[in-house]
């Protein structure tokens, strides 16, 4: 009788913890599906297009970017997902691995953008000089630059003279463009009560002065008010790194853990 009862003891007994695995393949499946929504945005704003000539922006494309993201994001959650669900080891390992490629990256990038925060200033800076010279070439890279100088109330990167770099906004006597010497409204100081937007109002606006600026347009740039904003809102930040972290942490974690139970389930049964 005792030796039956440990025989069926045996054969229901396994080393796999289900909540483990289950909540692993849910926790992949729930980034997987959002991959594929990241995918199909990235690819949706690329074919609304009309023209894409310009390659100079590719890289900076944010459709492109929310594309290369998204496959990369679906590529490691399949792995996650499938492994867990049918106890592969070997996807299991890619998905634990490529998360920790991923994170263990972006964690070298915040060292290095803390460390060396004059080099990360002028790589972005560069980012953001291709984004006003390709202003008008890209309907998204447009919307990006006046949503960020909407949000942090700035015009350009150092100052608001930077849209000379702009074909359009060239502030040179030969730019035969009616937008010559001006900036995008996205620059201009809301007006109490307007309803409709005044898009012409940074008409003429590099040809002032500073102070001059400054009852038109918001004339500091973006660097320097981004560094503000983040020194105001470092508890934010700091939320934001955390939440980004903690789920590739568990996801790394987890992965460990179920990797080391199918191990030993294999090792029992052999």
């Amino acid at each position: 009788m005792d030796r039956k009862q440990n025989l069926n003891r045996n054969e229901t007994f396994s080393f796999i913890n289900p909540w483990i695995r289950y909540f692993l393949f849910f926790f992949s499946f729930l980034f997987w599906v959002f991959s594929l929504l990241i995918v199909a945005i990235g690819v949706y704003a690329k074919v609304q297009k009309a023209t894409d000539t310009v390659r100079d922006t590719f890289l900076i494309d944010p459709a492109v970017i929310l594309i290369v993201v998204g496959v990369v994001m679906f590529f490691i959650t399949f792995c996650g997902c499938i492994g867990a669900l049918r106890e592969n080891i070997r996807l299991l390992k890619t998905f634990s691995f490529s998360l920790t490629f991923v994170f263990l990256t972006q964690l070298a990038i915040a060292i290095m953008g803390f460390f060396y925060s004059e080099q990360t200033q002028d790589a972005l800076g560069k980012f953001v000089k291709k984004a006003i010279v390709h202003y008008r070439d890209d309907l998204d890279l447009q919307n990006l630059m006046d949503y960020i100088q909407k949000e942090f109330k700035c015009c350009g990167w150092n100052n608001y003279t930077d849209w000379s770099w702009n074909l359009y906004f060239n502030c040179t006597h030969e730019n035969p463009s009616t937008e010559r010497c001006a900036v995008p409204y996205s620059c201009c100081t809301p007006v109490p009560g307007e309803t409709v937007i005044n898009t012409m109002c940074g008409f003429g606006v590099q040809t002032q002065k500073y102070l001059d600026a400054n009852k038109i347009i918001f004339p500091v740039g973006c660097a320097d008010k981004a560094v503000l904003w983040i020194e105001s809102h470092l508890l934010l930040v700091g939320a934001l790194a955390l939440g980004l972290a903690l789920p590739q942490i568990a996801g790394i974690v987890l992965s460990q853990i179920l990797i080391s139970q199918i191990q030993d389930e294999i090792t029992s049964v052999l």
